[in-house]
């Protein structure tokens, strides 16, 4: 259907409208959606008319809940490792350094002229100003960042599942989790998993009762990492074999309900655990880590990924009813993505109670830090779970499109084929689950990877071309735009000696 309407677009010149696609051709609009690279879907209203007709109210909270995702979980470790104001300050430069990059692709199309850019997204643009290197690199870049997200979503759900069988193994037998761990005494309990363990969280259940056979044989087979990854490849894999996705698109409210849920359980922890801060600026303390540290890369290789949206941004924008709104919408969205995160990651950190714990045992999920027993920290597993199994279908399908699509000129050439794709996909999630089970090195990877193409590099360089070609190219623009191009560079690099 797409290269039919590609097909009389083509016959005559953009501005011959003689034979425009007939009404008969455009598929009508309840039947036409839209898949974000981040899982969310969304009906494509007035499509012939190329745009929609959504509010900017709506398009701003399109735009909150497409970014909104599994990173959130790391800013509070993310904080902890860069220090508490080191932190603060990078999430919003970042914020600001990501906007103003998205900012330059939402602009991107409107520097060319000489040919029809109505259907065009990004990796079109990269295509015309670097011929087939440009499409095959957004197409690598953007893989990264798809498959990344899966990885983490197959941890993820593991670990999520792993703690739901845990609450309920220990509901039914009455048994206090965190007494085999180090954690606070008190009725609102918070644990530290990875003392002891050499800074990694601990695989085992933690339950220890050697006497017990029932319990032994739960621990053997309720493993966080040698058997409930592979739980979830009976349950997951025949779903990413379905033609279309269309059917999980549906849920997509449960990632706005799922974020909301974390801002309430987060506030409601901090009111009952109160603010456990001290300022050390350069050296740390038995309970406190400095406010500095040079270990602020990862909370940057963090970041790029939760601002990371610069693959779909135009899609998203093209069903704004007011065009002329699209910048300023851009920037409301992305103050309320970095109000957010700054929330998130405040609370958390200045709520962990130091003492008697350190603020070095916040992990890399922060809902680790809760034990499985607290049921607020349950149904908050409860539901990320359901929204990570019906988005990693999504996810799996735009992959699928992408490198499929691009390879075979068909999005599903075979049965075959899709099999060993995501054959592929799931085996990599399951490797990393249980050998490193880190989403905040998988997500800080992923993250300065694809950041490097879709946030810094392309951006800038397509702007310095356009503006050497208009001879308007003055220095302190080129310096500024290498100057970006130069921290995305050094983000990767930073991610492999942190």
């Amino acid at each position: 259907m797409n290269k039919r309407i590609h097909y009389y677009s083509r016959l005559t010149t953009p501005a011959d409208k003689a034979l425009i696609a007939p009404d008969h051709v455009v598929p009508a609009p309840e039947e036409c959606y839209v898949y974000s690279p981040l899982g969310s879907a969304y009906k494509l209203q007035g499509y012939a008319e190329g745009y929609g007709k959504n509010t900017s109210l709506v398009t701003i909270f399109m735009i909150w809940n497409t970014m909104m995702g599994t990173s959130i979980l790391s800013i509070p470790w993310g904080i902890k490792q860069a220090g508490f104001t080191t932190g603060m300050c990078i999430i919003i430069l970042m914020g600001l350094l990501t906007l103003y990059c998205c900012y330059r692709v939402v602009k991107s199309r409107a520097m060319i002229s000489s040919v029809d850019i109505t259907t065009w997204e990004y990796p079109d643009v990269c295509r015309y100003y670097f011929g087939s290197f440009g499409q095959w690199s957004s197409l690598l870049f953007s893989l990264v960042s798809l498959i990344g997200a899966m990885i983490v979503y197959w941890v993820l759900m593991s670990n999520f599942l792993f703690n739901t069988g845990k609450f309920i193994f220990n509901f039914i037998h009455h048994i206090n989790d965190t007494d085999a761990v180090l954690s606070t005494n008190d009725s609102n309990p918070v644990i530290c998993p990875s003392a002891g363990n050499g800074g990694h969280p601990d695989n085992s259940s933690m339950i220890f009762y050697a006497n017990d056979t029932g319990l032994q044989q739960f621990e053997k087979w309720w493993n966080k990492s040698k058997t409930v990854p592979l739980y979830l490849i009976g349950l997951l894999l025949p779903l990413l074999n379905f033609k279309s996705p269309s059917f999980f698109s549906k849920f997509n409210i449960l990632g706005t309900v799922s974020v909301v849920y974390l801002i309430f359980l987060v506030t409601l922890k901090a009111i009952r655990l109160g603010f456990h801060l001290e300022f050390h600026w350069f050296m740390p303390t038995e309970f406190f880590v400095p406010e500095i540290r040079f270990q602020f890369p990862q909370l940057t290789g963090v970041l790029t990924l939760a601002f990371f949206i610069h693959n779909c941004i135009i899609t998203l924008l093209k069903n704004n009813k007011n065009q002329e709104n699209n910048v300023r919408d851009l920037s409301i969205a992305y103050m309320l993505v970095t109000l957010t995160y700054l929330y998130i990651g405040i609370l958390v950190f200045a709520s962990f109670p130091s003492p008697p714990l350190p603020k070095d045992c916040i992990e890399q999920n922060f809902l680790d830090n809760f034990p499985s027993s607290d049921i607020l920290s349950f149904i908050a597993r409860i539901f990320l779970l359901f929204q990570m199994m019906t988005v990693y279908p999504l996810l799996g399908y735009l992959a699928r499109v992408q490198l499929l699509g691009h390879v075979f000129g068909d999005v599903y050439p075979s049965i075959f084929h899709v099999f060993i794709l995501n054959l592929i996909i799931v085996g990599a999630g399951v490797i990393m689950a249980c050998f490193y089970p880190n989403i905040g090195g998988i997500i800080r990877y992923s993250g300065a990877a694809c950041g490097l193409a879709f946030v810094f590099i392309y951006p800038s360089l397509t702007y310095i071309i356009y503006l050497h070609q208009e001879e308007r190219l003055t220095w302190p623009k080129l310096i500024f735009h290498v100057f970006i191009m130069t921290l995305g560079l050094a983000n990767l690099i930073s991610q492999f000696f942190m």
